[in-house]
């Protein structure tokens, strides 16, 4: 099963300090609007988004039809088919995408441990 690109999302208190922390550690700003409270940084391959007030916890996530620099694959596997391979799993999920639509969608799961896990399609 390929999830597609993967990131974390995480909670933070003051996006400014977040900011400045990680571009300590050599991450630079690839996205976002930090007046809106987002932002989405990179460092190689990796990529963390940093979002101040926005949702409770940190969340892993993964973007089905997207590379690691938020470009378009040719092919993948849509959200839909994602969200149903797992529900034929008896994986539980807490907000299910619309399976009568097509392009744009979400879903939502958590692991045995809480963690929440975002799968984000933005194609």
């Amino acid at each position: 099963m390929q999830l597609g690109n993967f990131s974390v999302s995480l909670n933070v208190k003051d996006i400014q300090a977040s900011k400045q922390f990680y571009e300590t550690l050599g991450f630079s700003v690839f996205a976002g609007e930090i007046d809106q409270n987002w932002l989405i940084l990179k460092n190689g391959n990796a990529t963390i988004g940093l979002f101040q007030g926005m949702f409770d916890k940190n969340i892993l996530t993964f973007n089905p039809g997207w590379n690691s620099n938020a470009e378009a694959l040719d092919s993948f596997t849509d959200v839909r088919e994602l969200q149903n391979q797992l529900k034929k799993k008896g994986i539980k999920l807490d907000l299910e995408a619309n399976e009568k639509t097509t392009g744009p969608a979400s879903f939502m799961l958590n692991d045995p441990d809480g963690n929440p896990i975002l799968i984000d399609q933005h194609l």
